[in-house]
């Protein structure tokens, strides 16, 4: 089973120390958060747009990386990734990424949090060393303490997710969301998946109204405070 680590990361160096599904309070006056400049978006898909990205055994690595801006300096967001197996679920908690645990086994996938001067965090994929049983992984965006705080995602702007060569930095495929509900606080942006012997990309584009412990129980990752658990945790 995992635990969700206290988050200590400041919201935009706003003097915030926020935890994840735990009120806490701010400890400094906050400021305003810091505009992120969007990059040339090349290669627009749009929302429920499938396209191919490469066959198996012939695409070696991508990197998958996000951006956004926030209206409210309150919102925290996090990316995370779910190595997803046939049944939809993940196969072990291992196989969840997120700011807690950055990579998965065999280093397959691994996020990097604030390393990339044009894009707020991405992930690297290695697909020789995926495991054949992962046939889905999906990338979602997440607002800490999102439903503690009444945040969603109304106040979140210009947010994109871009596939990218990571050798070149060459943009594949991008997707700008449009769609900014009030009534979501996670969303899932984007997935690549195994369609017979093909890699694609999915630009999904739409949310539910979960946190991070809530999006675990989706996809069947086992916390020690979950109760009862989405899975045999046993």
């Amino acid at each position: 089973m995992l635990q969700i680590p206290t988050k200590t990361k400041p919201a935009y160096n706003a003097g915030n120390i926020l935890t994840l599904n735990q009120k806490s309070q701010c400890l400094a006056s906050p400021v305003a958060p810091a505009k992120h400049s969007t990059p040339q978006l090349r290669n627009l898909i749009q929302k429920g747009q499938k396209v191919r990205i490469g066959m198996v055994g012939q695409l070696p690595r991508l990197r998958v990386a996000l951006g956004w801006n926030v209206s409210n300096l309150q919102c925290d967001i996090d990316l995370s990734a779910y190595l997803l197996d046939a049944s939809g679920k993940v196969p072990g908690d291992d196989w969840f990424v997120f700011y807690g645990q950055t990579s998965s086994p065999n280093k397959s996938v691994t996020l990097h949090i604030n390393e990339s001067s044009s894009d707020r965090e991405y992930a690297d994929i290695d697909f020789f060393r995926l495991d054949p049983s992962i046939r889905k992984i999906v990338f979602v965006l997440t607002i800490n303490e999102a439903l503690e705080r009444n945040l969603n995602f109304s106040m979140v702007q210009d947010a994109y997710i871009r596939i990218l060569n990571p050798d070149s930095g060459q943009e594949i495929y991008s997707f700008m969301l449009t769609d900014y509900y009030d009534n979501v606080t996670s969303m899932m942006l984007g997935e690549i998946y195994l369609h017979n012997t093909e890699w694609k990309f999915n630009a999904i584009g739409n949310g539910v109204a979960r946190d991070l412990a809530g999006l675990c129980q989706l996809y069947g990752v086992c916390l020690l405070y979950t109760s009862p658990s989405p899975r045999d945790c046993s």
